[in-house]
């Protein structure tokens, strides 16, 4: 294998979520709160992004940006920007864009932020579907909309679109709901809808006047075999859609805060464009350019690696724990597992964070992070040298078998 994945990187002192930042993230505690286990002894398996080097390619690139030695006020002149996404976007999933749709965000948490005020009033609501990435709710708070729930059906272990219940709320004068947030592929599931069900659920939103925001930011890390196919490839001609693209999840690029959003509304162009042409760091342009450009190897490389970290992550549940539905997801590097059957009666599960902490020195999510409809879940990060994930996953072992 050309890159080691296998590399271990010290993030100690770096001013990173995933290492210095957890206290706040996690438990909303105050930074210098005293756990169980030192700061060193953790393993962390928790935010969404990787323990694995950003892509080589990405790093030479910016030296040679930094040689150049002037970081002066940026943004995207050059049209090469555009059509090496263009490019991406057809290569990866036989997909036309329209570069004149696209405009930059420094991440999805702040575009969610910042457009739905753009194409909702305040009296209209929110739908997302739950279990949930917790910022889509966040955003309807954040904006004073109210923000309601469709849980999606856990059927055999799997999840399913509840279609009834999404058209009776969709449907529902008295909800007003105008926005639905679409997650493909879902998160925390990892889950990638068919065309099948995205044709139902945008059927059903346009024919009752309802925007679709799809946030397909994990879209491009797919199981072998798998495939995604984009929302609005499906709904060419529908100017009510809205699509959410990064480099950060695929190239561990989260702190180079560029995201593409994907706006056919002109008249929402146009305000977007009024309020949010923001200058952009020049490393994070160059960045973003070599990502979709020069690093096709690195992601199928990578694909390989997480592949097996699910194979084994897989295998040691059915192992150690056969009772725990989990099902090696469609995409992400995100493991979403529950573990129902071994939490004990008198357990509160909203302290699984909590107890994996504070028992074996593992940080990761529980279930009631995300939304709803996820008590006795939770989701561990993948994206880590093997290592280290056989180690984190021996001490969860260990968590779990004490409660008995």
């Amino acid at each position: 294998m050309k890159y080691n994945f296998d590399e271990i990187i010290d993030r100690k002192d770096t001013d990173s979520l995933n290492y210095d930042g957890w206290r706040q993230y996690i438990f909303k505690d105050d930074k210098n709160a005293k756990y169980n286990f030192d700061d060193d002894e953790f393993i962390r398996m928790w935010v969404a992004d990787m323990d694995f080097s950003t892509p080589p390619e990405i790093l030479n690139s910016l030296k040679e940006r930094l040689d150049r030695k002037i970081l002066g006020y940026t943004k995207v002149y050059n049209d090469e920007y555009y059509q090496i996404f263009e490019n991406w976007c057809k290569r990866k999933y036989q997909w036309e864009i329209d570069r004149n749709e696209i405009v930059i965000s420094p991440g999805i948490i702040p575009a969610l932020n910042r457009i739905i005020p753009l194409i909702i009033d305040s009296n209209e609501k929110i739908l997302i579907h739950t279990p949930s990435y917790a910022p889509f709710k966040n955003a309807g708070d954040y904006n004073s909309r109210e923000v309601i729930y469709s849980n999606l059906k856990y059927v055999n272990g799997k999840y399913e679109i509840d279609l009834v219940d999404f058209e009776k709320k969709i449907t529902n004068v008295d909800l007003n709901i105008r926005l639905f947030i679409l997650s493909n592929p879902q998160n925390p599931t990892g889950h990638i809808w068919t065309e099948e069900e995205l044709i139902s659920i945008g059927k059903i939103c346009f024919d009752n006047n309802v925007w679709i925001i799809s946030d397909e930011i994990h879209c491009d890390l797919l199981r072998k075999g798998k495939k995604h196919v984009p929302l609005a490839k499906l709904f060419p001609n529908e100017d009510k859609i809205i699509t959410c693209m990064a480099p950060s999840k695929t190239f561990n690029l989260a702190g180079n805060l560029m995201s593409n959003l994907l706006i056919k509304n002109e008249k929402v162009r146009h305000e977007w464009l009024k309020l949010y042409d923001d200058f952009i760091s020049p490393l994070s342009i160059i960045a973003t350019k070599s990502a979709y450009k020069d690093c096709d190897d690195w992601l199928e490389q990578l694909k390989e690696y997480l592949d097996d970290n699910f194979k084994l992550t897989h295998e040691f549940f059915m192992e150690n724990f056969p009772k725990c539905n989990f099902i090696i997801p469609d995409s992400t590097y995100l493991a979403w597992i529950d573990i129902n059957e071994y939490l004990p009666s008198y357990f509160n599960k909203d302290k699984l964070s909590l107890f994996f902490a504070n028992k074996s020195g593992v940080l990761l999510e529980g279930g009631n992070m995300f939304v709803g409809n996820g008590d006795g879940f939770i989701r561990l990060n993948l994206a880590c040298p093997r290592e280290i994930l056989i180690e984190g996953l021996n001490r969860i072992k260990t968590s779990l078998l004490s409660l008995y």
